[in-house]
């Protein structure tokens, strides 16, 4: 099968492997939708260590080929999707409720990525076919009249915009910021508003991706490259703050901007990747003695988690499919990964189909 391969830092192309062997609990996918993820490129440019040779993606929607012999509840040719986040059920991080935190952790020892399996620990999801672990966990049936690009943000930006809002016990009448608009800061919007908020700032440098906040539910945008957006975020509130700040771009700027707009007892939700070490100013965090939250979250994964997003969509509650802006075919990977990784002609996410 064709898929894409890291080669070295640097280096993903296209190559051929075996179609994965299908063991026991497993399930083969043949994908027929994927996409690239700024993680990917993270890995892409060495800054994210994996195996080389491993195949990349984990964001498969596609049809189930084959399926291990003891696996119950699902059909050959079904549609389905799987979360990027692949949790065995049994851990004690799954018992805890943290099916995100399931396995031992990863090459460079972050024990917090432990469940992010697809192009990470094991192959992944930018090839014909993906081999999916623990598949009663794991997999969820497409609905009927769901399209494979609406359903496609699900397994991670969706999932992880999401949860972002969700760690950030948003009640009904919160005012929330939400620093950064690419694809998981807009499915935050997204989520800050489904889940009560009655005001949504917002803020990015790119009037494109400010356009797309607007229309997936904020109330205020912010150009960050004209205005700074903390006094501009405490004018609109009037000095009082925000209820919750979502930082879904991982800088200290942005990590800080967020820190700094909360009312007392305010919480600061991360979704940012970070390469490098935070600093918290004294100021920004009240001494310590402003009664703030900082929380953070990775994506969650597993059937009822993807069930759940599904439904979202299938009711007309977002519309993520909006996200897709260019598509490709896996021949064209490395292509894909030129435009997405230097972030040209307003790209927000890429379909790419095998």
């Amino acid at each position: 099968m064709k898929a894409a391969i890291f080669v070295e830092p640097g280096r993903i192309e296209l190559g051929d492997k075996p179609v994965p062997t299908v063991g026991a609990l497993d399930a083969l996918v043949r994908v027929t939708t994927t996409t690239i993820c700024g993680t990917d490129v993270h890995i892409l440019k060495g800054e994210y260590p994996v195996a080389r040779g491993l195949t990349i993606g984990h964001e498969p929607v596609g049809v189930i080929e084959q399926l291990g012999a003891e696996v119950k509840g699902f059909a050959e040719g079904q549609r389905v999707i799987a979360g990027a986040i692949t949790p065995s059920g049994w851990s004690n991080a799954c018992l805890c409720g943290f099916c995100s935190q399931d396995g031992a952790g990863t090459p460079h020892g972050w024990r917090s990525m432990g469940g992010w399996r697809f192009g990470n620990t094991i192959d992944g999801c930018q090839a014909e076919y993906v081999l999916v672990p623990d598949a009663m966990a794991n997999l969820a049936a497409v609905p009927d009249g769901l399209t494979d690009e609406q359903v496609l943000m699900c397994p991670d930006i969706m999932s992880t915009g999401f949860s972002g809002a969700e760690r950030a016990g948003i009640k009904i009448g919160d005012v929330v910021a939400v620093f950064a608009q690419g694809p998981i800061g807009l499915c935050a919007t997204a989520g800050a508003r489904l889940s009560g908020a009655s005001v949504v700032i917002g803020v990015d440098r790119l009037a494109s991706r400010l356009d797309m906040a607007s229309r997936m539910g904020a109330d205020h945008v912010i150009d960050a490259s004209k205005v700074d957006p903390v006094d501009e975020i405490m004018r609109l509130t009037g000095g009082r703050g925000v209820d919750a700040a979502i930082e879904a771009l991982g800088t200290q700027s942005t990590f800080e901007a967020a820190l700094r707009v909360l009312r007392p007892g305010g919480t600061l939700s991360s979704l940012g990747v970070y390469s490098s070490d935070l600093t918290i100013p004294m100021s920004a965090f009240a001494a310590g003695l402003g009664d703030h939250q900082i929380v953070t979250t990775l994506c969650p994964g597993g059937k009822e988690r993807m069930r759940r997003l599904m439904s979202v969509v299938a009711a007309g509650r977002v519309d993520v499919a909006a996200l897709v802006t260019h598509r490709f075919k896996l021949d064209d990977i490395e292509a894909a990964y030129e435009l997405f990784s230097h972030q040209r002609d307003g790209v927000l996410k890429v379909a790419v189909t095998p």
